[in-house]
């Protein structure tokens, strides 16, 4: 079906959650990140006011879907936008519109945390942003803009694995630091995100500048040696993964631009020197469409991992659960048009039943793409991680590993690390939707980009893990066959999330191991020929979630922390070789106090002597909250 034509009964109870949020509130829980510590007392409060909220996550839509989607979307209440309409807007004209303006009387119940909670995730992005985030207002203006080298030249890390094979590793020449220096890393510079909440992005680093979004609705170019502010761009909506950068033509006098996607479900094309818009595709019309991984650029196109925000309450009886699913687009990288499109759950969901309350509830669904594809030349495929669906059956492509063909986006082949995995949120209450599965879950998304390596062998292997620490091992030649499929975390594989450790952002390769931050259960290195542990890293202190995606070169491995801390470990044996404390104030070049908190998501980036890290992941609980992009040196 045409998500731009949805039936009646699907925007009847799809806007049933700004209006009908608006007028009965309980406060939205939001999910607790595994592991994550509560800063010591006298630490300052974190950004955004503490409220735990992140644009595009659960706080703001488990309102919205259990409380507005009486209204807005309702044909029959003509003069109600639709939530599409909404998402457009300002948050402030949707506070003011719930504080004070024609939804005052409607929002009697609201808390003010609820009502700023609910503008801010229909609208992207926090409060007060657009004013505070304009890189022209900073007074670290770099003072020249020179010809910007060729970014496919020289030292640089450029998307979420540094490459098509997203092995997360970068060689000694262009990381330009050795094992022996890393004790030696101090903070060069930070650079604080005015009015940010949480430190999603991860960035890229090439031709000798910084390219990086956040959750206040701008994108940067930064310099790499200082962190002074080329430009700014104020596309309005959180962006919560890696860009890249990749070149184009027919654009005028922009050679190279850089790809990034947005909590709308926008890609944007930037000239890379200057900032300037070169084009703007929405890849998916559903309102909750998201992107929360990094692009990925190949030979003219960009492929695009496409996930969304229905799953976190679509349990709520007042919800028309399930409509989006997940896919992978493909885009020409200069024009931004659309050449093909990849859904993870290919049938299109269709209504099965309406509830006694009226709300017709459709199926399949779900699927979401977490994660930044990867590209195998040789096979002219690429490989993405799928997640759960949202309703049975579940196709066999949800928590899954897909090979795509580039040219045509045709499934070539598909590994299901778990079966019958049917989860969403708000099923736990006494009131619930007859969507609610039996038995839920257990929720064992693939959260994080395969791996393709090379063997000892010469034979390769692709590998992914799960939220219950599995890693596996596929041939990529042998239309997916498993190699091999062990636990990082020490205990049995096909278990479900009841163990001590969990795998969703990501792994790191050499040519000796591959690395996984496997949460509780530490960092673990792995013989990628035969799934044996190596060594396991474990750092000292209580319920510390090592789950960030870790980051190597020779001889070191990177992993932050739930605790707000950057470790470095020998690649070897594990041993630690330094660490930082990134959960605390910095005075910043954009002379505003920022804070770091959790490095639970996105990992370091190390070119040319220096390392680049954000810190601060808030999504679930404000306690680890932060806005800050940190940079170190040795020199």
């Amino acid at each position: 079906m045409n998500r731009n034509s949805l039936s009646a009964p699907i925007w009847f109870a799809l806007g049933l959650a700004l209006f009908v949020a608006v007028t009965h509130a309980q406060a939205p829980a939001a999910a607790g990140q595994a592991g994550a510590q509560t800063p010591a007392p006298q630490a300052p409060p974190p950004p955004g006011g503490g409220r735990g909220f992140t644009p595009g996550t659960e706080s703001g839509f488990a309102t919205f879907q259990t409380r507005c989607t009486g209204c807005h979307g309702n044909p029959a209440v003509e003069r109600a936008p639709s939530p599409n309409a909404i998402r457009e807007m300002t948050p402030e004209r949707i506070y003011d519109s719930v504080t004070t303006g024609s939804m005052q009387t409607q929002s009697n119940g609201l808390t003010d945390a609820q009502k700023k909670a609910l503008a801010e995730f229909m609208a992207g992005r926090p409060l007060g942003s657009a004013r505070q985030g304009d890189g022209k207002s900073m007074p670290n203006q770099c003072t020249s803009n020179p010809t910007l080298a060729n970014p496919a030249e020289g030292r640089g890390w450029n998307g979420w694995g540094n490459g098509l094979s997203n092995t997360r590793f970068q060689t000694a020449g262009a990381a330009g630091l050795s094992a022996a220096q890393v004790p030696r890393l101090k903070l060069k510079w930070a650079f604080g995100f005015p009015a940010g909440v949480s430190a999603n992005a991860q960035p890229t680093v090439v031709a000798g500048r910084v390219f990086v979004g956040s959750d206040n609705g701008f994108f940067y170019s930064l310099d790499a040696k200082t962190g002074c502010v080329y430009w700014s761009f104020q596309q309005g909506s959180i962006v919560r993964n890696s860009p890249t950068v990749g070149a184009v033509t027919g654009q005028g006098a922009a050679r190279d631009a850089v790809f990034f996607g947005d909590g709308h479900a926008n890609v944007y094309a930037l000239d890379a020197q200057t900032g300037r818009q070169l084009w703007k595709t929405k890849v998916d019309p559903h309102f909750v469409a998201r992107i929360t991984a990094g692009i990925t650029y190949y030979s003219g196109k960009v492929f695009v991992p496409v996930s969304s925000s229905e799953e976190f309450s679509s349990g709520h009886p007042d919800y028309p659960c399930c409509t989006a699913r997940g896919s992978v687009v493909a885009l020409d990288a200069s024009t931004g048009k659309e050449i093909w499109k990849s859904w993870v759950v290919p049938e299109e969901p269709k209504p099965y039943r309406t509830m006694p309350n009226g709300v017709v509830l459709y199926k399949p669904a779900g699927g979401a793409v977490w994660n930044a594809p990867t590209v195998d030349p040789a096979r002219n495929a690429i490989y993405v991680g799928t997640g759960d669906a949202t309703t049975a059956p579940p196709a066999k492509t949800t928590d899954a590993i897909m090979a795509i063909d580039i040219n045509n986006g045709k499934l070539l082949w598909s590994y299901q690390a778990t079966e019958n995995d049917v989860f969403m949120g708000g099923c736990n209450g006494p009131t619930k939707s007859e969507a609610c599965p039996t038995p839920m879950g257990p929720d064992m998304d693939i959260g994080n980009s395969p791996i393709l390596t090379t063997l000892p062998n010469g034979k390769r292997a692709l590998l992914a893990g799960t939220k219950s620490a599995d890693v596996f091992a596929l041939d990529p030649d042998n239309n997916g066959a498993v190699l091999f499929r062990m636990n990082a975390a020490g205990g049995p594989t096909g278990g479900g999330r009841g163990g001590r450790g969990t795998i969703v952002w990501g792994g790191a390769a050499d040519a000796q191991h591959v690395y996984y931050g496997a949460g509780a259960a530490g960092l673990a290195a792995i013989r990628p020929a035969t799934g044996e542990r190596a060594w396991v890293f474990q750092p000292e202190g209580r319920g510390v979630a090592l789950g960030a995606a870790p980051t190597v070169i020779p001889g070191v491995v990177f992993q932050g922390g739930s605790n707000g801390r950057l470790y470095a470990v020998s690649a070897a044996d594990g041993k630690q070789l330094w660490e930082f404390d990134t959960s605390q104030e910095f005075e910043t070049v954009n002379r505003m106090v920022a804070h770091g908190g959790a490095i639970s998501t996105s990992g370091a980036v190390i070119v040319d002597g220096m390392v680049y890290v954000g810190s601060g992941y808030a999504v679930g609980t404000g306690a680890t909250a932060g806005n800050v992009l940190l940079a170190f040196g040795i020199d």
